[in-house]
């Protein structure tokens, strides 16, 4: 593998067990996970994505959710990692994906407030004009955003405001790239189906990015286990608990049978 072509991530390791990787999402870092801190029998790997947190983005390198995977699946791989689960929030789900795409390393994958499906043509376009409107107004788009993301904002005006504060510190560049790597990104509906029994996906009743009602439908038919919380889009702040419990579980679950099938 050219490792001039892969992205050099900030990581961070805690813990000990079962090596899960947490990607974090859009506008995020991983200083994230430290509302799901003290898993038990899991090491958990925390990974800054391009641009994000303490990790840089290279401008000579094309920035996708593949090419986050690859550069991941080579940090791993240098940890001498063999087999490994990942969770993901939002954009981290879609670079997750693709990480179970590329790397047979890669077991069990919890989408956490994320999808599977390709973007329509209008989210597309909302991404594009994310791109363009942080050129001029970062700071606008970002107290917007994020906000929006609970299902009770004011309820969470501490977090919001440490959200927006650590969001405003990623750069233009970054938050337009990120966007419009989204907006490319292959739709994953036959991973999900053919993986069924190795996915989790963790939903916020009331997430405005990933709708509940749109999440069923696309799961019919496929057997994905699927929790539903009372939250918005950000599980791992409103429901922390809950989500900590269902990591815990599937990823001891999955532990199980890994076990048993070559014991």
């Amino acid at each position: 593998m050219d490792h001039k072509n892969i992205y050099k991530l900030n990581y961070r390791v805690s813990g000990n067990g079962r090596p899960v990787v947490f990607l974090h999402g859009f506008l995020e870092s991983i200083s994230m996970w430290k509302f799901l801190e003290g898993f038990k029998n899991i090491q958990c790997i925390y990974i800054d994505l391009p641009g994000h947190g303490a990790s840089e983005l290279d401008p000579t390198l094309e920035l996708s959710m593949a090419s986050i995977a690859i550069s991941i699946k080579a940090l791993v791989g240098e940890m001498g990692i063999e087999s490994y689960d990942v969770v993901g929030h939002s954009m981290g789900g879609y670079v997750a994906l693709e990480l179970k795409k590329l790397n047979s390393h890669c077991d069990n994958v919890v989408l956490l407030n994320s999808n599977f499906w390709e973007d329509g043509k209008d989210k597309k376009m909302d991404r594009r004009r994310v791109a363009e409107l942080v050129q001029t107004k970062k700071e606008t788009f970002v107290q917007t955003a994020i906000p929006n993301l609970f299902m009770n904002p004011d309820k969470r005006s501490f977090e919001v405001d440490e959200l927006i504060e650590e969001a405003s510190l990623i750069s233009s560049e970054t938050i337009a790239l990120s966007s419009l790597a989204m907006s490319k990104r292959v739709d994953s509906t036959s991973l999900i189906k053919e993986n069924a029994d190795s996915v989790l996906i963790i939903q916020g009743k009331h997430d405005s990015i990933v709708q509940c009602d749109i999440m069923e439908e696309r799961v019919k038919g496929a057997e994905v286990s699927v929790i539903k919380l009372d939250c918005g889009h950000m599980a791992h702040i409103e429901s922390s608990s809950a989500v900590k419990e269902a990591i815990e579980k599937f990823v001891a679950k999955k532990t199980e049978i890994v076990s048993f099938r070559y014991h």
